[in-house]
């Protein structure tokens, strides 16, 4: 089931306070991405971060799950009303995620 284009917009603008927000389409649900590196998913209208250490130290709850069928499992954010803790959250996982590698020119 493909994920509802108001709730993947509301975990965009809840998430808002963490830095430049974007969700990209992929394979029927959505990449989140925060200045421009990719931090989680929303998959059947779940919230899914990937997964740090300083991002645990910030969850309220640990839920681990995989977003989809095959995937590593993921935190599940069930509490996705409170923009200051999605950004405080977001702001952590990014900071402690690698930076993309830059793209080959062909």
């Amino acid at each position: 089931m493909a994920s509802n284009a108001d709730f993947v917009q509301y975990i965009v603008d809840q998430c808002g306070g963490a830095g430049a927000i974007e969700a990209r389409k992929m394979f029927g649900d959505y990449g989140m991405y925060c200045n421009g590196k990719i931090f989680g998913l929303v998959s059947d209208n779940g919230f899914y971060v990937k997964p740090t250490e300083e991002g645990r130290a910030l969850l309220r709850n640990v839920d681990m799950r995989p977003p989809y069928e095959g995937a590593k499992p993921y935190f599940y954010i069930e509490d996705v009303d409170d923009r200051d803790y999605l950004s405080a959250l977001v702001a952590a996982t990014c900071a402690a995620l690698p930076d993309a590698k830059p793209k080959k020119k062909p």
